[in-house]
C-alpha cells in the first residue's frame, strides 16, 4: 500500500519591534516578513515533522470489509468521498471527574482519559453539534444514525440532532441485566443507557427489519426497552476498552437497521465492537479513533475473526444471530453477496 508523507520543517526567530500594543506588534512583524526585511534561514531551524496522510487506513482487513482510520472524525470525515448506510456513535459522556465505581469486587476510579473530561454545557453542545454535522454529511439520504449515551450527554445529542434536521425515530433504553452496584446507597442504581435512533431526512423512508425484530421478541412487536447484559468476559480477549459495548447490543442495532453488505461508520470506534458485530452479520465497517492503543486492540479483535473456529464461536454466542440463522428466509450475510462494490479508500 502506498502512503503520502508530508515533511514539515519548522523555522522560528524572535525579534523586537516598536509598537503601541500586541496587535500592532504582530502587524509590524508581518509587514517586515512580507516585505522580505526578515528572511528565515537554516540558522532558524527548530524541528522536522513527518505527517502520514491519514486518509489511508490504519488497518484494512484482507476481505476489505473492515477499515480503521487514526485521527479525529471531524478532521477525517471531510476527506472521504463516500456515503454510509448507518452510523453508530458512542461519543464521550464527559464523566471522568474523579468519581468511583465497583467492578469485579473492587472499588475503582471511573476516569477513562482526557478525552472524557467534563465540559461546560456550551462546550458539550458545540462538540456534539460538530461531530454530528460531520457524520450527517457522510450519511446516505435514507441512512440512519444511532447514538449511545447517559443523561450526562444524551439530551445535548438530541437537541443537536433536531437542529441539524434529523428525525428522531426512537429512544431505546438499554436495561442492563448485570449493572455494577451503587456504592453510596443514596440513590437508585444506575442500570440503563439510552440509544437514540434517528434518520437523516424527515421525509425519506428508512430501512427497518420489522419481521426479524418481531421474531427476536418471540413473535411480538419489539419494544424500545432492551434487556441485555453488559460486556461479557469472552469479549475482552484482546484487552478491555473503558466504555466497551457488548456485541449483543451492536448486533441487534445493525440487524434492525441495515441490509446485507451495508457500510457502517463509527466515528468513535474505540475497540471496534461495532465493526466486529458488523462483520459477524455480513456488513462492512469503517471506524475512526484518536487513541492508537484502542486501534491496536481493534486490529487484534478483527484478526481473531480470521479464525473460522472463533468466527463461528462468536456468532453462536450471540442469541440474535442464532435466531436469525434459524429463519427460513434467504441468508442475511453479505459474504454470499459477491462483489464488494466501492471502497472508502483509493488504493
Amino acid at each position: 500500500m502506498k502512503y503520502n508523507v508530508t515533511i514539515n520543517e519548522r523555522l522560528a526567530r524572535t525579534l523586537q519591534v516598536e509598537a503601541s500594543s500586541q496587535e500592532d506588534a504582530e502587524l509590524v512583524a508581518r509587514r517586515l516578513y512580507r516585505n522580505s526585511d526578515i528572511i528565515l534561514s537554516a540558522d532558524d531551524y527548530v524541528s522536522t515533522e513527518f505527517v502520514v496522510d491519514q486518509r489511508q487506513p490504519y488497518y484494512k482487513s484482507p476481505s476489505n470489509d473492515f477499515f480503521l482510520i487514526h485521527g479525529d472524525c471531524n478532521d477525517m470525515l471531510p476527506r472521504l468521498s463516500f456515503g454510509f448506510d448507518m452510523v453508530f456513535a458512542d461519543p464521550p459522556y464527559f464523566l471522568s471527574n474523579g468519581g468511583i465505581s465497583y467492578q469485579s469486587g473492587k472499588v475503582v476510579c471511573v476516569d477513562k482519559g482526557d478525552w472524557d473530561k467534563g465540559k461546560s454545557p456550551e462546550e458539550m453542545h458545540e462538540f456534539n453539534y460538530n461531530w454530528l454535522k460531520s457524520c450527517r454529511e457522510k450519511l446516505k439520504d435514507n441512512g440512519t444514525i444511532w447514538i449511545s449515551g447517559t443523561y450526562h450527554n444524551i439530551f445535548s445529542v438530541a437537541n443537536c440532532l433536531t437542529e441539524l434536521g434529523f428525525k428522531i425515530l426512537n429512544v431505546v433504553t438499554w436495561a442492563k441485566t448485570n449493572p455494577p452496584p451503587n456504592i453510596s446507597c443514596r440513590y437508585f442504581t444506575y442500570s440503563t443507557e439510552f440509544i437514540i435512533w434517528a434518520r437523516k431526512e424527515a421525509k425519506v423512508p428508512h430501512y427497518f427489519n420489522y419481521e426479524l425484530m418481531k421474531k427476536l421478541n418471540d413473535g411480538k412487536q419489539m419494544t424500545d426497552v432492551w434487556r441485555l447484559p453488559a460486556i461479557a468476559r469472552w469479549e475482552k480477549s484482546c484487552g478491555k476498552h473503558p466504555t466497551q459495548k457488548p456485541l449483543a447490543l451492536l448486533t441487534r442495532i445493525i440487524l434492525a437497521s441495515t441490509q446485507p453488505g451495508a457500510w457502517i461508520l463509527d466515528p468513535f470506534s474505540g475497540s471496534s465492537t461495532t465493526g466486529i458485530a458488523a462483520n459477524l452479520v455480513g456488513r462492512r465497517f469503517l471506524g475512526i479513533e484518536k487513541e492508537k492503543a484502542f486501534l491496536d486492540m481493534s486490529v487484534a479483535r478483527r484478526k481473531e475473526l480470521e479464525s473460522p473456529r472463533l468466527f463461528a464461536e462468536y456468532k453462536n454466542r450471540i442469541a440474535d444471530i442464532r435466531v436469525m440463522e434459524s429463519m427460513e428466509s434467504p441468508s442475511l450475510f453479505a459474504s454470499e453477496q459477491g462483489a464488494m462494490g466501492k471502497l472508502p479508500f483509493i488504493e
